[in-house]
């Protein structure tokens, strides 16, 4: 998993750096395992963008990803290690022992004919699911649920891990990459390990138009548009904002504004994400 240097045979190669892809195994993903991926360019069911700055982009195909892990006590060998364009993570083709094949996360140092297996009897050991009351406190983890049987929904970019760090009663303990310690359930799964691909974080694009290749428009600063648009627009030339603290479009505090308003899971944050403590 190491990164390439291009040379600066254009202003646009220069600094640019990619993956160098040593670790796939397989260039096309197994067809039955994939569907076509409709895109939506940042518009919701009514046409209206709700997310910005998104469109346009190289097509693909979504890899279905075996996100619950529930085969249970059936073990699988890892057929290849593959990319997947709709995710920063690398994916690992499992064929088990049933015939059946699936795509999960690949974890660190999941090698190509390795052995994985999900359940409460498997092994602690990188990408083996387990749940949480079976996993010893200390341990690595990512792919984690938070409610059981609806399947992983945390920790699952590339390069990152969650720390067990305690159990009590039905709840255990979890350390979030964002440093938000956290309760989860016993009985949710979670998988052995850290995220591979760790490098994915280093990459420089390099020019704007690598960036439209990955489905990403521009953004426009506020200063730079008409009063009309944006709070920060207008003026003479360039100007300062003219306001007490940066806006949104919308006129809503930009910077600093806590946005997080959900009473019901409040009491599952033990300790909220924030600067590192000394």
């Amino acid at each position: 998993m190491a990164i390439k240097k291009y040379k600066p045979t254009s202003p646009g190669r220069r600094g640019m750096t990619g993956h160098s892809f040593e670790e796939i195994t397989r260039q096309r993903p197994v067809k039955s395992l994939t569907e076509r991926l409709h895109r939506r360019a940042g518009r919701n069911n009514q046409g209206r963008i709700t997310v910005r700055h998104r469109g346009g982009g190289h097509r693909r195909r979504y890899r279905i990803i075996d996100f619950k892990r529930d085969k249970a006590g059936i073990p699988g060998r890892v057929a290849s290690i593959e990319y997947d364009p709709n995710r920063s993570a690398r994916i690992a083709l499992i064929s088990y022992v049933d015939g059946e094949k699936r795509y999960i996360i690949a974890p660190l140092d999941l090698q190509v004919g390795g052995m994985v297996m999900s359940g409460p009897e498997a092994e602690v050991r990188p990408g083996n699911a387990l749940p949480i009351r079976n996993i010893p406190v200390g341990t690595m983890v990512h792919n984690i649920e938070l409610h059981e049987g609806r399947g992983g929904q945390l920790v699952r970019a590339a390069g990152v891990s969650a720390q067990l760090l305690a159990k009590e009663g039905e709840y255990a303990t979890v350390r979030m990459p964002s440093g938000e310690m956290r309760l989860i359930r016993q009985a949710c799964m979670a998988t052995i390990g850290q995220v591979g691909n760790t490098e994915h974080s280093n990459i420089k694009l390099g020019k704007a138009g690598r960036r439209r290749w990955l489905g990403w428009r521009p953004a426009v600063r506020g200063s730079a548009m008409d009063p009309n648009s944006h709070p920060h627009g207008g003026g003479e030339g360039r100007s300062p904002i003219g306001m007490p603290g940066p806006k949104t479009p919308w006129g809503k505090p930009a910077l600093g504004k806590k946005t997080r308003h959900n009473k019901r899971t409040d009491r599952f944050i033990v300790r909220r994400r924030g600067k590192k403590r000394r």
